[in-house]
């Protein structure tokens, strides 16, 4: 027996399994039907107990190529059922033997309908997952509970390269999926990822043709200084924005952002492209958005929400630059918005040709 306690006193009673510990959390659910191998390696749940609303989870095991980072970066995974006899073809080990071979709790047996309620309901809020009843302590403890600066905890080390090609891009890593490197690979790009506070002089002596800024954990008002360090790369070279990335480029910018009431995670989510007229899937796993009122006199919103109408992609009049709230390198899918890239490459490319 192993209980999942939140902030305003709701206890869920499961059974533990993977690494048997307590842990604190931020307690957000997803929304997505398959891809839970996906969701444990995505960097931006640092922190997070993440509950799967989908009641069946493991039935396809796990094939650590399909990770979107070295190793699970949730701090909690809970679900309805675990599945303990995956059948997959490219299945390598179960649910289980993953979480415990990285120390990750999971708890199964959880009624995910009424936590997912409860979360829509009243908000996200801190969650403790205890192995025998929380203390009062620990519940104080827990809604107290702040991560300290995530994006440094799981962005990389130092730089290194990715892959080779025609255009030369500088990829910050806030906390990037590896599908972001998959798709500029396919499009012809060598690719140089740089830890997220690196020194923005050393980017631009560079001489690249384009930066990716990533998706990456956390409150984006966070991240001073890496904020100021895009100030000073903003406009010097074609850029583009995913997740995390959209919101830091809008706080450089002088926009504002502020907390979701449970935020926008799973792969279902309705996108309109307001250019282009057309309402695509997407995959998103954000807590926060750009406030509409904020953006500066040059920002266009470029596609919003077709759920809440909230900001999901920006474009800077004046500047090769654009950025969107949700994931179009989606892994798992949707692939709806992977032309995304494309328009990124034809900036880049545009941008060239003017100085050759």
């Amino acid at each position: 027996m192993a209980y999942l306690t939140l902030e305003d006193g709701t206890i869920f009673k499961g059974e533990s399994f993977g690494k048997q510990a307590d842990v604190m959390g931020e307690v957000v659910f997803n929304t997505g039907m398959t891809g839970y191998q996906e969701v444990l390696t995505d960097p931006s749940y640092c922190g997070q107990i993440v509950t799967m609303t989908y009641p069946l989870i493991g039935n396809y095991g796990i094939d650590e190529d399909m990770s979107e980072s070295d190793r699970p970066k949730v701090s909690a995974f809970v679900m309805r059922e675990k599945c303990s006899e995956p059948s997959n073809w490219n299945c390598k080990m179960t649910l289980e033997e993953y979480l415990d071979k990285n120390n990750i709790i999971g708890l199964a047996g959880i009624d995910t309908r009424e936590l997912t309620r409860k979360l829509r309901d009243k908000g996200t809020m801190h969650g403790i997952i205890t192995q025998v009843p929380p203390s009062s302590m620990q519940i104080d403890e827990m809604k107290n509970y702040n991560i300290e600066l995530p994006v440094e905890q799981v962005t990389c080390k130092e730089k290194y390269q990715y892959s080779q090609g025609s255009r030369r891009l500088a990829v910050l890593d806030f906390g990037l999926k590896r599908n972001i490197l998959r798709s500029l690979e396919k499009r012809d790009c060598a690719l140089t990822v740089f830890p997220a506070l690196t020194d923005p002089k050393e980017i631009l002596a560079g001489n690249f043709d384009g930066l990716m800024l990533t998706n990456g954990p956390g409150n984006p008002k966070d991240n001073g200084q890496i904020i100021e360090n895009l100030k000073q790369l903003i406009g010097k070279m074609p850029a583009f924005g995913i997740c995390l990335g959209h919101q830091l480029v809008a706080l450089a910018m002088g926009a504002d952002t502020e907390k979701l009431k449970y935020g926008h995670r799973g792969s279902n989510h309705p996108v309109k492209d307001m250019q282009r007229n057309k309402v695509f899937i997407t995959s998103q796993n954000h807590g926060y958005t750009i406030m509409s009122r904020s953006l500066p006199a040059c920002a266009v919103v470029s596609h919003k929400s077709w759920n809440d109408q909230t900001i999901e992609g920006v474009k800077y009049i004046g500047y090769p630059m654009f950025t969107v709230q949700f994931h179009p390198e989606a892994a798992p899918g949707p692939e709806d918005t992977a032309y995304l890239f494309d328009d990124f490459i034809e900036i880049i490319d545009r941008e060239k040709a003017k100085h050759d």
